[in-house]
């Protein structure tokens, strides 16, 4: 069962091809099937990932101890690139999972194959239910950014409301606005609790004369930049 079914360094017949193509579809759809309960993308990224196993399987199968034909097919893949938005981690680790099963397939491994697909398909829509990696104690880092008249001294103006309110605080950016009569300073923050954020607002709306303040995730600082 997990030896391999092609012998001399390549497919030994043509049946023992279409075994591999068989297992290797089969083993694909019914690995995206078990994905798709957890993985959020598009039907066509499905379909795809469920044919790719018996794709890199044939490519191999047929370069297989070619070592010069094996470079060439490599060097083909190396010039692909994705001509859409960047994938998600989730598709990233999908697209894996189907090479890496891929190559059991081209290698003559089929049991290794399916095990590698279906096995890992499992393993992971189960990891998804288990919480080991949140860690709600962490507190978050946020992005704070203060507009104040030109004519306030910023370096010390905010440090009695910040150890108040904040774990820690950093400065990021200080830049002038509105024809040079305001700065907008930038820090990145922790709360210490985050159910204080309106009550630490309105003390900075004082001390920057209720002038603009902003506060958001600190992963979507360039978008305020």
């Amino acid at each position: 069962m997990f030896d391999p079914i092609f012998s001399n360094e390549s497919f030994s017949s043509v049946e023992s091809f279409f075994i591999m193509a068989l297992v290797a579809i089969v083993s694909g759809l019914i690995y995206t099937w078990i994905l798709s309960f957890k993985v959020k993308s598009t039907k066509r990224f499905f379909l795809v990932n469920a044919i790719l196993p018996f794709v890199v399987g044939a490519i191999l199968s047929f370069v297989n101890g070619n070592l010069g034909v094996g470079i060439a097919i490599g060097g083909a893949f190396a010039l692909i690139r994705f001509r859409s938005a960047p994938g998600s981690a989730d598709e990233m680790v999908a697209i894996f999972i189907s090479m890496a099963g891929g190559v059991a397939f081209g290698m003559g491994y089929l049991a290794y194959g399916a095990i590698i697909l279906i096995g890992l398909a499992i393993i992971y829509d189960g990891l998804t239910y288990l919480s080991i990696f949140d860690h709600k104690n962490i507190k978050e880092d946020k992005m704070l950014r203060i507009t104040i008249p030109e004519s306030l001294e910023y370096n010390d103006v905010f440090k009695e409301t910040f150890d108040e309110y904040l774990v820690e605080s950093e400065s990021i950016e200080v830049k002038t606005t509105g024809m040079g009569s305001m700065f907008k300073l930038s820090f990145r923050i922790k709360m210490k609790d985050s159910s204080k954020e309106k009550e630490m607002i309105d003390k900075l709306r004082i001390l920057n004369g209720n002038l603009e303040i902003q506060l958001l995730p600190y992963a979507k600082r360039e978008n305020i930049l």
